[in-house]
C-alpha cells in the first residue's frame, strides 16, 4: 500500500474511535503530526491504534505508566495534549 493511501486509511482509523474524547486524542494526534512521520513512525501508530483507548488515554494523561513499546518521541507528543482542537 502507497503512503498516501496507508495515511488516509490510518486518519479514518484515528477519528472514529467509538468516543468522542477518543477521537480527539488519537485523530488531533493524528491530524497534527501525521503527514510528517517516518515509516517507523507510522508503524508505531498503527500499533498504537491497536491498543484500547481506555489504555491510550490514559498514557496519554499520565494515570497508567507508558508500555515500554509505545515509549519515546511519539508518546512524549501525546502527551503535550497541545494538538486538540475543541472547537470542532
Amino acid at each position: 500500500m502507497d503512503r498516501e493511501t496507508k495515511l488516509k486509511k490510518l486518519q479514518f482509523r484515528a477519528w472514529h474511535r467509538g468516543t468522542r474524547e477518543a477521537d480527539f486524542l488519537i485523530g488531533g494526534f493524528f491530524d497534527r503530526y501525521g503527514q510528517s512521520w517516518s515509516e517507523s513512525e507510522i508503524d508505531w501508530f498503527e500499533n498504537l491504534l491497536s491498543e484500547d483507548d481506555v489504555d491510550v488515554m490514559a498514557w496519554a494523561i499520565g494515570t497508567l505508566p507508558v508500555p515500554q513499546t509505545f515509549e519515546g518521541p511519539q508518546m512524549d507528543a501525546l502527551q503535550r495534549l497541545d494538538y486538540i482542537d475543541a472547537t470542532k
